[in-house]
């Protein structure tokens, strides 16, 4: 087998390489003539490299986790899988604004380190449990190491107004590149290492992650005081971010209980497990040739709404479209075209959402906008997780996906009413 893929490997290792570069080049694609200086381009680019190490590891388990947890005492219980599966967002939901305001309190980067340490932590758990429970604790501790709001803070304050945009998309991009790559490369990973090498590899990344907080990432701004009192109260009585706090919820909810029921449906398809990336690899670097193609295009045209709503739409029919294919034996190609949507779909709202928080929120309250948009990211794991598991198990895999189409359904719904904020040009009109 490994023979077989000896080609692939080395593309996927190509992949690897290129990818930071790939991800300069979505950016460069949309900027204006506005540049980075040195200093914000180091930030922006190290800052990225963080949230991909850290995602990297936490994404390699999505594709194969469903399946290999089975095997570990307790694992025919889907709702125990599911709960293992989501408990890290649960525990990132609870902790992303404790460890967002200590970043403003203590500093960005001891808070960041901090959390990668916890991650890491869990990761070495989670690579030597022996029983479903064990990994619950495990996923736990890996959730506990909240550190997305920090990051994003410490990103906005190392970069000028004029280009935290284009900073905010290169992390929306890297992580959006870092998902659709685990996916071809968890399916090969789990036949080499299995479930714990891959954990015990989330935790070397983690490591990694600590190494770039300490010696790449430039020194943080003095000291900034403490959010205000009444903050949290202005972020939520703000109407254009609480539709993008929901759609992050549901957004990664819909993403993380797919995976309860996706790769059944591939072994159903008459696809080994260990082949799982034939599908996967086609429809990721197909939807990110389309992505930027559509995304970056459209948004200097003004016409972000428009794709925004439309990638909602498209997800929500994908959802639609799995419900159909579960009722009988689905063909590899229906799979292959109905996740290439989904993708498609997926990594422009990933790349979009954050940078719209970042220029809708008000700048005095931009930290606790981004803590809130990041616990409801990290609840929609958990919701996707524990809910996923739980619906497989009580109404099968056409109910799941149906659930998730009336999810989609209610999030277009809320967010019919967005208006994007003004490009300069519009505001200078």
């Amino acid at each position: 087998m490994i023979d077989n893929v000896g080609p692939w490997c080395r593309f996927v290792a190509s992949f690897v390489f290129l990818s930071p570069f790939l991800c300069v080049l979505i950016v460069k694609s949309v900027t204006t003539k506005t540049s980075m200086t040195p200093v914000e381009w180091r930030s922006s680019l190290s800052l990225a490299l963080i949230f991909a190490l850290r995602m990297l590891g936490l994404f390699l388990v999505l594709p194969v986790f469903a399946l290999e947890a089975r095997h570990l005492p307790g694992g025919d219980n889907p709702a125990l899988v599911g709960l293992a599966m989501g408990m890290y967002g649960l525990t990132q939901g609870c902790l992303q604004m404790p460890f967002g305001m200590a970043s403003d309190h203590f500093g960005r980067k001891r808070v960041m380190l901090l959390g990668l340490f916890l991650f890491a932590a869990g990761s070495f758990v989670a690579a030597f449990a022996t029983t479903l429970p064990m990994l619950v604790v495990a996923r736990a501790l890996q959730g506990s190491g909240a550190i997305s709001a920090a990051i994003t803070a410490l990103l906005a304050d190392q970069t000028r107004d004029a280009v935290r945009t284009k900073a905010m998309a290169l992390v929306g991009a890297s992580i959006g590149l870092v998902f659709s790559l685990s996916l071809i490369l968890a399916p090969l990973m789990d036949a080499w290492i299995g479930l714990a090498g891959i954990f015990g590899l989330t935790g070397v990344l983690a490591v990694g992650g600590m190494a770039v907080v300490q010696w790449w990432v430039p020194a943080e701004p003095a000291r900034l005081a403490g959010p205000k009192k009444g903050d949290l109260a202005q972020v939520l009585r703000n109407p254009a971010l609480m539709r993008l706090n929901a759609g992050v919820f549901v957004l990664h909810a819909v993403q993380l209980s797919m995976w309860m029921a996706i790769p059944a449906l591939l072994v159903q398809a008459g696809l080994a497990k260990d082949q799982h990336w034939t599908v996967y690899l086609p429809a990721v670097l197909g939807s990110f040739v389309l992505m930027g193609g559509t995304l970056f295009p459209l948004e200097r045209r003004g016409y972000l709404r428009g794709v925004f709503l439309s990638a909602v739409a498209m997800i929500g029919l994908v959802q639609i479209g799995l419900l159909f294919l579960s009722y009988g034996r689905p063909s590899v190609l229906e799979l292959t075209a109905v996740l290439f949507l989904f993708f498609w779909g997926f990594n422009i709202l990933e790349a979009s959402q954050p940078s719209l928080v970042s220029r809708l929120a008000p700048a005095a309250v931009r930290g606790s906008a981004l803590g809130l948009y990041n616990t409801l990211q990290s609840l929609g794991l958990f919701a996707g997780g524990a809910l996923g598991g739980w619906l497989v198990k009580s109404v099968g895999s056409a109910g799941l996906f149906g659930v998730c189409a009336l999810a989609m359904t209610a999030w277009l719904i809320v967010a019919w009413p967005m208006r994007p904020p003004l490009t300069r040009a519009q505001a200078a009109a």
